[in-house]
């Protein structure tokens, strides 16, 4: 049901001193596969999640296994047409996240407020633009939903109140954080979720919107996706304090730690911070604990991890687990299963049929979306 079209990274290459000595070093021991191991982390990830199946209702759980299958399947067309030179400039997927923004984002009211960063295909599509709306934009048609001129990184709708994708690291943060201010300022119950990589936390943008926040009082909840690479850099080579959540204490602030590769566990724990949020204006840091499966773009290669850590995270393949623990309990069975899979199959082709045949921004569009007000010539 979840396979994935991706093949696993090759172990990095033992140095030439290792070939010619015939020394093993430590890293080709964190190279091997133990299959027993891999199996163990599925069984136990599985059991994790069986409690919080049981105290959903069905209709949130099928939601929630479809629009993770949407966004995997949208992910993997989009690479494939990346290939092929239909989309150009960067692209990031969101291959094995797939449960933080199905998770976090169910959570939210309608007229609730999301940002996120570059990589917001999956966030975009679970806050209700459309797939064909949101490949269009990747091949930057006029159909898209930044009509062709945001691409992959800048994903835009506000009447569905997705306030982008942001290219630049951290930049939504101290957006977000104005986004809480408003809707505080005009006295409604208004929830802001603001997502980031764990990278953006180095930011002083990210210390500054957190200070903020708790010290006005404004319904945002922080979302860091904690995927443990900022590019291709760990973070444990980058932070002296690796706990994201953690960071939360120097400003008071409620915090959390979450699997992120549990749908339901994300759920609950945003669900608890947009009650403080919607109840009390109160602010909240949750890390999310995740992986993506592929490399930070479409361009990198990924060198810099192993097979073995690779695999490891893919046996905890989020859209696997919870698809098989529904089917144990019932909830669907195979037929229901593959009901899914044609039904979101259909629609990731037809949004490949569309952006191919929406047309180019006409030249004029270099003008549009400049200024709020324009300036309008005034013939003499």
């Amino acid at each position: 049901m979840s396979e994935l079209k991706v093949t696993p990274m090759k172990p990095r290459a033992r140095p030439a001193a290792v070939a010619a000595t015939g020394v093993v070093e430590e890293v080709v021991d964190k190279d091997r596969i133990n299959p027993d191991e891999l199996r163990e982390e599925h069984r136990h990830r599985r059991n994790e999640q069986k409690g919080r199946i049981e105290a959903t209702d069905r209709e949130t759980l099928l939601r929630l296994l479809q629009q993770m299958v949407l966004i995997r399947r949208f992910e993997e067309k989009a690479a494939e047409a990346y290939t092929l030179g239909k989309i150009g400039g960067f692209c990031h997927l969101y291959i094995g996240q797939e449960a933080v923004a199905v998770g976090s984002l169910s959570a939210l009211r309608p007229d609730d407020y999301a940002l996120t960063s570059y990589r917001d295909h999956g966030h975009a599509l679970v806050m209700g633009i459309s797939p064909d709306e949101v490949m269009a934009e990747l091949y930057g048609k006029a159909g898209g939903c930044s009509a062709g001129k945001g691409g992959s990184m800048h994903l835009f709708d506000a009447d569905k109140h997705f306030l982008g994708g942001h290219g630049i690291v951290g930049g939504q943060i101290p957006l977000a954080t104005g986004v809480a201010f408003a809707t505080k300022y005009r006295q409604t119950d208004q929830v802001t979720l603001c997502y980031f990589g764990e990278a953006a936390v180095n930011q002083g943008a990210f210390h500054e919107s957190l200070n903020m926040a708790q010290l006005w009082k404004l319904p945002c909840v922080y979302i860091c996706e904690n995927n443990q690479y900022g590019m291709g850099t760990s973070l444990t080579r980058a932070m002296s304090l690796s706990d994201v959540s953690r960071k939360a204490v120097g400003y008071d602030m409620e915090s959390e730690f979450v699997d992120g590769m549990d749908v339901l566990a994300v759920r609950e724990a945003t669900l608890r911070a947009v009650e403080r949020a919607r109840k009390d204006y109160s602010p909240s840091l949750i890390e999310v604990r995740t992986y993506r499966f592929m490399g930070h773009s479409m361009s990198d290669p990924g060198h810099y991890r192993t097979r073995a850590e690779i695999e490891k995270y893919q046996e905890r393949d989020p859209i696997k687990v919870f698809g098989d623990n529904l089917r144990e309990y019932g909830v669907l069975d195979d037929a229901g299963l593959r009901e899914i899979e044609d039904r979101v199959r259909a629609d990731v082709e037809r949004s490949l049929k569309f952006a191919d045949s929406s047309p180019e921004p006409a030249p004029e569009e270099l003008y549009t979306h400049i200024y709020a007000n324009p300036i309008q010539n005034k013939k003499s």
